[in-house]
Formats: C-alpha cells, sequence, structure tokens
C-alpha cells in the first residue's frame, strides 16, 4: 500500500483546484490513469522507466498549471535518476537502420538503367521540338500589299446621333451650380484597452460598442466558465473538447469574468475581436468590463 508522497500530494491538490478528475487529466496529457495514480503515491515502480517518470511527472505539472522545471529541480531527491542503461537501449536498433539504408541502396541501383533511358527519351523530345519550332518560325508569311494598309471606317449618314453634343454654354451654365458638402458621420470604432494584470486576472475594459457578446474557440482539452460581476454562472463551468464554442451575450452585464483552465487551446473574442493574452498562464482568469461612452460627451 503506498500513501501521497510530498511531490504527489502538491501535484494532486493543484489538479483538485482545476477541478479535474483522473479522467479529465488522463485525457489532457494521454498519460494512462494507473501512471497518473502511480506519481500521486510515489509508485514509480510500474512506470516503464525513470526516463518516462520525469516526463510523465513534467506533463502533470504543465497540466495542472504549475512550474514543470521547478517541480522537477525542487523534488529531484524524490525522484529517480535516469539510467544510462535505458539511453543505451536506444541505440541498439542502429544495426536494422545500416540494413534499411543498404536495401534503399540497392533498390536506387536497380532503377538506375530505367532512369537513365527515361532521361534519353526526354532529351530527345526537347531536342525534336526545338528544331520544329525554328522550321516554323522561319517561314515566310504571304500575304498582298494591302495587308499593311489602315482601315478606314465610313460613317453612314442615314444613321441618328443617339447622343447630343455638349457645349461650352451647357458646361459653363454646370459648373456655376455650387455643390453641397457631404457630410459623413464619424465611424465609431471598438477599441479594447491594453490588459491590466493581478495575479491570475487581467481586466480589460472595452468601449466604442453598446455591446459585449463574447466567444470562447477551443483547440484542445480545457476548463471554460463564465460569471457575472456577483460571481453568478452565466456559463457552465466544465471541460470542453477541442472544436467546442462557447457564446454568451453579457451586454446586460456590461460585465463577464472568464475562467480558463488552458489558455494554450482557447481564443477568446469580444464582438468578433481577438483579446491578445497579456500573461504567458495556463490557468487565467479574462475579465471584460464594458465602458459606455456618456450622451452629451
Amino acid at each position: 500500500m503506498f500513501f501521497l508522497t510530498e511531490l504527489g500530494a502538491r501535484l494532486k491538490e493543484a489538479r483538485l483546484a482545476k477541478g479535474y478528475s483522473l479522467d479529465d487529466l488522463q485525457e489532457i496529457t494521454k498519460i494512462q490513469k494507473r501512471y497518473l495514480i502511480g506519481i500521486e503515491e510515489g509508485n514509480y515502480s510500474i512506470m516503464p522507466g525513470s526516463f518516462y517518470v520525469r516526463a510523465f511527472i513534467k506533463q502533470y505539472a504543465e497540466a495542472v498549471g504549475l512550474d514543470a522545471e521547478q517541480i522537477l529541480t525542487e523534488y529531484r531527491s524524490d525522484i529517480p535518476a535516469v539510467q544510462k542503461e535505458e539511453v543505451a537501449q536506444s541505440f541498439t536498433q542502429s544495426p536494422s537502420r545500416h540494413k534499411m539504408k543498404a536495401s534503399t541502396n540497392n533498390k536506387m541501383m536497380e532503377a538506375m538503367p530505367k532512369l537513365i533511358v527515361a532521361l534519353f527519351a526526354i532529351v530527345i523530345l526537347v531536342v525534336i521540338t526545338t528544331l520544329y519550332m525554328q522550321k516554323a518560325n522561319n517561314v515566310p508569311d504571304i500575304g498582298g500589299e494591302d495587308d499593311n494598309k489602315p482601315i478606314e471606317y465610313v460613317k453612314n449618314p442615314n444613321s441618328p446621333q443617339t447622343k447630343p453634343e455638349v457645349t461650352e454654354e451647357d458646361d459653363t451654365e454646370e459648373d456655376a451650380q455650387p455643390q453641397e458638402p457631404v457630410q459623413t458621420e464619424p465611424e465609431v470604432v471598438q477599441v479594447i484597452s491594453p490588459g491590466v494584470a493581478e495575479g491570475e486576472n487581467t481586466i480589460y475594459e472595452v468601449t466604442g460598442t453598446d455591446t459585449l457578446k463574447v466567444r470562447i474557440e477551443v483547440s484542445g482539452l480545457t476548463w471554460v466558465g463564465i460569471r457575472n460581476e456577483q460571481r453568478q454562472e452565466q456559463v457552465e463551468a466544465k471541460s470542453y473538447n477541442a472544436g467546442d464554442v462557447i457564446e454568451h451575450d453579457s451586454t446586460a452585464n456590461n460585465y463577464a469574468r472568464i475562467r480558463l483552465g488552458n489558455s494554450k487551446v482557447a481564443k477568446v473574442y469580444v464582438n468578433d475581436e481577438e483579446v491578445p493574452y497579456v500573461q504567458d498562464r495556463t490557468t487565467q482568469n479574462i475579465i471584460l468590463k464594458l465602458v459606455k461612452e456618456q450622451q452629451g460627451q
């Protein structure tokens, strides 16, 4: 029976803080559930090797929002070191690679005569085509002396005039009439302010618009939830898969707090304009505030 090690307890605490079950973490990291349990319990004997222990711990830490390199350094005494024998195993397959290379060279040598014949045929075809084109270009043009005369067009005196001639007087009258200037209203453009980072939160102000329509496009497994300023849930917080799109009209609240479990695989849009991330955090909150312009200003 195994008990949680200090490293396993820290990883499990971070996983629960994300709201992930072991099944959720298995989907995110693609690591088998029994290996995840082994990491939390410190049971490294079930792992394929010490190299995989470090790799699995690093993937686990990144998935729950921890600094993987810091975790590996801080708990290096608890993690088994990579044995030289495991590294040497990667070279045991080299003879088969040499055999494959030799087999490939043999096939190339067998195909070489066919390639030479094909290349020779292409060269002959190109020479014949070039000689034919030169012969065709040397054929003189046969034509009468009238070919170089310009073509004269005779106007039919009986054809009606479809377009009246414009006199100078008409031009003067049209130019004399003043034209009224065209007034155009200034176009209102939406502006998303540079985000202000406060811990896990990044706060943005949205101006130049009366709507706050939020859309999140997901390209991988991640936790997403949307709340209003009173922390009331607007969109159910849960795990979403690649290809899912979460939409919510937060105009009535003038506020939206978006919780992202893995911001690396999620893009946030406000009124179809993408919100740039200020922080390079895996787990973070995007807070959007709609600031409407007051009338009379």
